[in-house]
């Protein structure tokens, strides 16, 4: 739930942040149904999933050997940290052998990760991180806290809420992957095309959100991204 100004983290309570801290507290109670929504959504879809989900789980185990799940600290609202559900979709311990994002073509990744990756399967134990109250259906995607350190003051404001498993962000951004090669095949490295290309991008469809946040916003939002996800 909302915070008091005055209980938010000093490096958020910016003139930057609290235009967009005053709306959502003009809109305390779309905040308090979307949380609502959150928590029956996760628990129907917690028990619809769990078959698909123990299949996937199943053929991860088989191809490596590996854990299935992968397990990551990122962070949420008012900078909190967690550690995120996905299903494992790169080689063990991949974020010790590489950059932090995935590129294109990116070794680390394996057979059966790269197909859940295209249908965004391995984003379904999430389930579980907005039953707990650390992400939300709809919101900002969590990043590690690398990437949250270089966030502009008024980028701290979607700390304000939840991390998101879907935005419309992720959306317009669906091929991040190929934008970042675009930057990277001209001798830029991944992180730094990260932060100063695609980055501020996406930012400025999560801020943008913040001004609309609800349950009628999330559900189209959630709707546009099953149908990227069939295409």
């Amino acid at each position: 739930m909302l915070k008091v100004w005055e209980q938010l983290p000093e490096n958020m309570r910016t003139d930057a942040v609290r235009p967009y801290y005053d709306l959502l507290m003009s809109k305390k109670a779309a905040v308090f149904r979307k949380r609502i929504f959150d928590i029956i959504l996760s628990l129907l879809l917690s028990v619809l999933l769990s078959p698909v989900m123990l299949f996937i789980a199943a053929a991860i185990k088989a191809e490596d050997k590996g854990p299935v799940f992968f397990r990551q600290e990122r962070i949420t609202a008012y900078g909190r940290k967690f550690r995120i559900f996905k299903f494992r979709t790169m080689v063990v311990d991949a974020d010790k052998k590489g950059p932090l994002v995935t590129g294109k073509s990116d070794g680390r990744i394996t057979r059966t990760g790269r197909r859940l990756r295209k249908c965004r399967l391995d984003e379904l134990p999430q389930v579980f991180n907005i039953l707990l109250g650390d992400m939300s259906f709809v919101g900002t995607r969590p990043e590690v806290e690398k990437y949250v350190k270089q966030y502009t003051d008024e980028m701290r404001a979607t700390l304000l809420l939840p991390a998101g498993v879907t935005s419309k962000a992720s959306i317009v951004f669906k091929d991040e992957d190929e934008k970042l090669a675009h930057y990277t095949e001209k001798g830029e490295h991944i992180d730094r095309a990260y932060v100063e290309h695609i980055l501020p991008g996406k930012m400025r469809y999560n801020l943008a959100y913040l001004k609309k946040a609800g349950v009628w916003e999330d559900m189209k939002i959630m709707m546009k991204t099953a149908l990227e996800v069939l295409k």
